[in-house]
């Protein structure tokens, strides 16, 4: 199956089963916003709720701040997103489609990208044990040949966007023939730069109201409030300050689902360090981000680091981590080294000081900063497409038929366990309902009585329910039930009064916390 229609699949899954709609569905919906559904939310709360944990409980140097979506205009041009915040964008003229210029090219690349690799695989599948990917990449012709169209054109789109020469970008579109994806056509306009900051009115009379700006991050909140925390908390350095929270930006090419929206939720920690440390801080944040994703079981395959081609104005290092969407490689998290920036800008335009006595050393100055930033929408999204399976699975006559599940990892599933009496009558909806009453206070339960037991579990594997506990006539005789395990179908009978401390053990938020700790 073609990834783009696992893609669609996903997507109507999704709403199908209650994790995301459409906003304002009934008046024919708002381009790139959508609202978590029932299971949505709670798999969005799990997710939160074990970055925050990774962050805030397992370092002790590390605190929360929930700074306000309103802040000071100011604080927009210090940080330069008043100036600096733009997309290059062009539009076909006869499609009238408007593209992101600087997308067109990198998603152009990764087709070269993607031949290259192609043909290594086909190689090293043909060679075995014996393959040198090294030797293969220096000499097979069409490898040669891709590889030097990649590094000429990858070459110009970095010297264009160094110096913001807009022309020079629009005529790597024409020279490379990239065509409107959707007319084919490539009579492309000039590329004009557009800024994303959703501006709005702050005051009771709009006469005299003050224009500010919906925040487009939320790191900011994070440095005008750094001498707040420090002093507050008598932090030392280096120390970091966490933050969740909604942002909102003016995406003019918004799409693929919710991938790239207009409002989102990111979560960012701001860890500051003494000048000259950043570059070691940089490497280990790198890491420890990297494991955060491997401890719940995503395929090291599906994700890699890639080096900015262009560093960001407050920048002296850079890294983005993707991850292998149905929709191909795109970054989920970056990582990024802000020097002292952020706050030697605030500190001029505030004409506030915002340096670190250090009282060891008597020396007072501006910390360096080094910015772990994630998208909590694109990580609910990476769960989804990394779950999202098809398979067979035999039914209650050995009969094979099609099953779809959501492997989610169990301690982020929006249900943890559903009860399922076996039948509507002979007292086990009764028991059902008491385990229902003493587990609900630790678990997320879901009770279902509807259809056959076969559909329900069927039902339960595409919300992505981890575990089935079902109650038959056997219950009422020995007090066990039947425990059943989503990723492998398989079933174990045991006490009911074992139920609570088996689940605990394997929903426990801890175990993906000790992997990365």
């Amino acid at each position: 199956m073609a990834q783009e229609d696992v893609f669609k699949k996903l997507i109507a899954h999704s709403k199908e089963y209650g994790y995301i709609f459409p906003s304002s569905e009934i008046y024919d919906g708002l381009g790139a916003v959508y609202d978590y559904g029932q299971y949505g939310v709670e798999l969005k709360n799990n997710i939160k709720n074990y970055w925050w944990d990774s962050m805030v409980l397992l370092h002790e140097n590390i605190v929360g701040l929930d700074s306000a979506i309103f802040m000071h205009p100011k604080i927009w041009e210090a940080s330069g997103h008043v100036d600096a915040f733009n997309d290059p964008l062009i539009d076909n003229k006869d499609s009238k489609k408007r593209y992101r210029a600087d997308i067109l090219i990198e998603e152009y690349l990764q087709k070269i990208e993607a031949k290259i690799n192609k043909e290594i695989i086909k190689a090293s599948k043909r060679f075995g044990d014996v393959f040198n990917e090294k030797q293969f990449r220096e000499t097979n012709p069409q490898v040669k040949q891709n590889q030097a169209k990649f590094n000429t054109i990858q070459q110009r789109y970095v010297a264009a966007l160094e110096t913001d020469d807009l022309k020079e970008i629009r005529q790597i579109i024409l020279d490379c023939e990239i065509a409107d994806p959707v007319s084919g056509s490539r009579n492309w306009t000039d590329v004009r730069k557009f800024n994303l900051m959703f501006e709005t009115k702050f005051g009771s009379v709009s006469e005299e109201a003050n224009s500010i700006y919906l925040r487009p991050e939320t790191a900011q909140g994070i440095f005008v409030n750094f001498l707040n925390v420090q002093k507050s908390g008598r932090m030392k350095i280096p120390f970091g300050v966490a933050q969740t929270g909604k942002v909102f930006r003016n995406e003019i090419i918004a799409r693929q689902f919710i991938f790239r929206m207009r409002e989102f939720e990111q979560m960012e920690m701001q860890f500051f360090v003494r000048p000259g440390d950043e570059i070691k801080w940089y490497e280990y944040w790198k890491e420890k981000r990297m494991n955060w994703f491997k401890a719940f079981g995503i395929d090291e395959n599906k994700l890699r680091f890639h080096e900015h081609d262009k560093l960001a104005h407050y920048a002296n290092a850079a890294v983005d981590i993707e991850f292998d969407f149905p929709i191909g490689f795109k970054e989920i998290e970056g990582i990024h080294s802000r020097t002292d920036f952020d706050l030697a800008q605030h500190q001029k335009f505030s004409g506030k000081k915002l340096q670190y006595f250090d009282t060891e050393t008597k020396e007072s100055f501006v910390p360096f900063v080094v910015e772990t930033s994630i998208g909590l929408d694109r990580t609910f999204l990476m769960i989804l497409s990394n779950g999202y399976s098809e398979e067979k699975a035999p039914n209650a006559e050995g009969q094979l038929e099609d099953r779809v599940v959501l492997k989610i990892p169990p301690a982020l599933a929006p249900v943890k366990l559903a009860v399922l009496p076996l039948v509507r009558k002979d007292g086990l909806p009764e028991i059902a309902r008491k385990i229902i009453k003493e587990l609900k206070f630790d678990f997320n339960c879901q009770y279902e009585e509807k259809d056959s037991i076969g559909r329900r579990y069927r039902r339960q594997d595409a919300i992505g329910t981890p575990y089935c506990i079902t109650i038959d006539h056997q219950t009422v005789n020995d007090n066990t039930v039947t425990i059943r395990y989503r990723d492998s179908m398989k079933q174990d009978r045991v006490k009911i009064e074992k139920l609570r401390e088996i689940l605990s053990e394997k929903v426990n938020m801890r175990k993906l916390l000790e992997k990365i700790d």
